[in-house]
C-alpha cells in the first residue's frame, strides 16, 4: 500500500524515532563513555561526532535539533492536511496549535526550571525553541512553497542583520562566544548568559527548519510522482549544503550554537538528503522491517523526552544505575565497561516503557 493511500509517512516515524533513540542513548552518557574508551585511537573520530562542536564546525550531533525540528514542520504538515480534509475550520487549526505551543513552552522551561541550588528561568531547551517555530510555521503553512520559503530566507536575513550591525557595546562581535547580539539577548531575557554559548533567539533562524520541514511535507502530500518528490528534495538538500558551506568559507561562519544562517542552510540540507533518502527507501521501495524498534520510540517522543530530561536525569539514571553497577561490580566488570553496560541497562528500560505504552496504545501528544 503506497503512503498515498493509506496516508501514514513511515519514513517519518522511523526518523522521529531514530532521532529520540539516539536522544535518549545520550541521556544516559553512553557516547561520553565511548568517546573515552577509545581514547587515542582511530575510534574516537567516530564518537566525537556525537559531540557538539565547539564553536565553528559541524558534527553529526549538531544535526539532531535541526532534525527534530524539520521532522516537527513535516509532522505538522501531515497533521493538518488532515484537519483540512475533515473540515477543521482554520480558528480551530489555530486554537490547537497555541496551545500546543504554549505546552511546549510550559515544559521547555519546566525541564530547565529545578535546580539544585533553587528554581531558574531559561530558555535554551529545545521545546521552548519549538513552541516557536512550530507557530511561525503553522501562520505561513497556507501560503504558497514560494513564499514559505522566502519566508524563512526573510527570517535567516534578519539574524544577519541582528548579529552584525546593532553594534551593543561588549556584544558587538557578531560570531564570538559571550560577546554577541544572542548573549545580549540573554541577558534581557533571563539576565543571564549560558557559558556553552547557547542563545535563546535561536528560535528565530531554526524557523527555517521547521518551515521547510512543513514545505517537505505539503511536497509528499501532493499529485507529484514519487521519484520526482524525491528528485526535488535531493536538489533542495544539495542547494542548502552549497550555500551552507560555501557561507562558512566566505562571510558567516557554521556556528551550530548561535544558529548562524549558514549553519542553518547545511544542516538543513542534511535533514532534506536524510528524508529524501528514508522517504525513497522506506515508503517507495518498502523497507519496512524492523522500524519497530525505532518507531515505537518515536510514536510517544515528547513523553520519553521529557522522562529522561526530567526524570531520568535527576532519579531514574541514578536509582537503576546503582542496580546495575552494583550486580556488575560483583563479577568483577572493569569500570569502563561497567559504565558503558550500565547505560545500554538504563536505555533498556525506557525502550520497555516505551514499549509498554505501546502495547498498551498509549500515546501521550500536546
Amino acid at each position: 500500500m503506497t503512503q498515498e493511500k493509506n496516508n501514514r509517512l513511515l519514513s517519518l516515524d522511523f526518523l522521529r524515532g531514530f532521532i529520540m533513540v539516539l536522544l535518549a542513548l545520550e541521556s544516559t552518557h553512553l557516547f561520553g563513555h565511548l568517546l573515552k574508551i577509545t581514547e587515542g585511537n582511530l575510534l574516537q573520530n567516530f564518537f566525537i561526532q556525537f559531540t557538539h562542536h565547539e564553536w565553528n564546525g559541524l558534527r553529526f550531533w549538531d544535526l539532531i535539533q535541526p532534525g527534530f525540528m524539520f521532522i516537527a514542520g513535516t509532522a505538522m504538515a501531515y497533521s493538518l492536511h488532515k484537519q483540512i480534509e475533515t473540515g477543521v475550520l482554520w480558528k480551530d487549526q489555530f486554537n490547537k496549535a497555541l496551545k500546543r505551543s504554549g505546552w511546549l513552552f510550559f515544559w521547555g522551561v519546566l525541564d530547565y526550571a529545578v535546580r539544585p541550588q533553587g528554581l531558574s528561568f531559561e530558555l535554551w531547551d529545545v521545546l521552548t525553541q519549538l513552541s516557536f517555530t512550530t507557530l511561525v510555521a503553522f501562520l505561513i503553512f497556507r501560503w504558497s512553497a514560494t513564499n514559505q520559503i522566502v519566508t524563512s530566507i526573510g527570517l535567516l536575513l534578519l539574524t544577519e542583520i541582528l548579529y552584525r550591525f546593532t553594534n551593543i557595546p561588549g556584544f558587538d562581535q557578531p560570531f564570538t562566544d559571550q560577546h554577541n547580539f544572542g548573549n545580549f539577548m540573554d541577558l534581557v531575557l533571563m539576565n543571564k548568559i549560558n557559558s556553552g554559548g547557547w542563545v535563546a533567539i535561536n528560535c528565530i533562524p531554526t524557523a527555517a527548519h521547521t518551515i521547510w520541514g512543513a514545505v517537505a511535507g505539503k511536497l509528499l502530500l501532493s499529485g507529484v510522482d514519487e521519484l520526482k518528490k524525491v528528485k526535488q528534495l535531493f536538489i533542495a538538500g544539495i542547494i542548502c549544503l552549497i550555500i551552507g558551506f560555501a557561507m562558512d568559507a566566505t562571510i558567516t561562519p557554521i556556528i551550530k550554537r548561535i544558529a548562524t544562517s549558514s549553519f542553518t542552510f547545511a544542516s538543513g540540507g542534511w535533514c532534506l538528503l536524510a528524508l529524501a533518502f528514508c522517504y525513497w527507501w522506506i515508503d517507495i521501495k518498502d523497507h519496512k522491517k524492523h522500524l519497530s524498534f525505532f518507531t515505537i520510540v518515536g510514536m510517544n517522543s515528547i513523553f520519553i523526552y521529557l522522562f529522561f530530561e526530567i526524570v531520568a536525569s535527576r532519579w531514574f539514571n541514578g536509582y537503576a544505575g546503582a542496580v546495575s553497577n552494583g550486580l556488575l561490580g560483583i563479577v568483577h566488570t572493569p569500570p569502563l565497561l561497567m559504565m558503558i553496560l550500565t547505560s545500554l541497562f538504563i536505555f533498556s528500560l525506557e525502550w520497555g516503557l516505551c514499549y509498554f505504552l505501546y502495547r498498551k496504545k498509549i500515546f501521550f501528544k500536546l
